[in-house]
């Protein structure tokens, strides 16, 4: 089954990619790094006739020999080049009325304030408590239009940043609004990808429309096993 997302915190488009290698579809984005957007944008975006034509406009060397690509980056910034996909840069001022529908919300928010490399402030940081920016807009749409899964990432220690208070918070706010939470630490050895990075995966379901599991994930040959059959 096919299902339309929207991809906030965009980053350069991680959460898309895999989304889209099992055959869902993006209805918009939201990202505030301009850097992130233009590589967002030219990666996901851009028709083959729009690359060809940034790909010709001039990238001279600076003086200390590194290509400048200033006129390009200010192309691709442009509106055009989303050509019609939902765009806002900073979900804090997002207005819930101009968003698409989607069936599903992806969402890795800040964890800065989170990670165990920081200073660990968790939901009282400015960056992570951003989470409650989505569940501000998931609060403003009625509730026939929010989407019928929340797919949530973040690092490991969002499990007990804070003595795990602010776990529980995440999900006594997700319970709040409307949603029943699973969730599962994942690592990506166990998935063909040659790093040792564990991360939390949470899967909300809304609530009377949404009912299927998806964790815990089986192993099989130390290869995860997603589709649960046997090998």
């Amino acid at each position: 089954m096919s299902l339309t997302f929207i991809d906030f915190f965009a980053g350069i488009g991680g959460f898309r990619r895999g989304m889209e290698l099992v055959g869902h579809k993006c209805v918009g984005f939201c990202e505030f790094d301009k850097f992130a957007v233009a590589s967002y944008t030219a990666m996901h975006l851009l028709t083959e006739e729009q690359r060809k034509h940034i790909a010709e406009i001039e990238a001279p060397l600076k003086k200390n020999g590194a290509v400048n690509f200033n006129k390009r980056q200010k192309e691709i910034l442009k509106e055009e080049y989303k050509n019609g996909e939902w765009y806002a840069d900073d979900i804090r001022r997002v207005d819930a009325t101009s968003m698409p529908r989607a069936d599903v919300w992806c969402f890795g928010f800040p964890c800065q304030d989170i990670s165990i490399t920081g200073k660990q402030k968790g939901f009282k940081g400015n960056r992570s408590s951003l989470f409650f920016a989505v569940t501000r807009l998931l609060r403003a749409v009625e509730e026939k239009n929010r989407p019928e899964y929340l797919f949530i990432e973040n690092v490991k220690n969002l499990l007990s940043v804070n003595r795990g208070y602010d776990f529980a918070r995440l999900l006594v706010e997700l319970d709040e609004v409307g949603y029943d939470a699973e969730w599962e630490v994942l690592n990506s050895k166990d998935f063909g990808v040659p790093q040792n990075r564990e991360r939390v995966f949470i899967v909300g379901h809304l609530r009377g429309r949404s009912t299927r599991e998806v964790f815990p994930l089986r192993e099989t040959g130390g290869v995860y096993n997603q589709t649960r059959e046997e090998l």
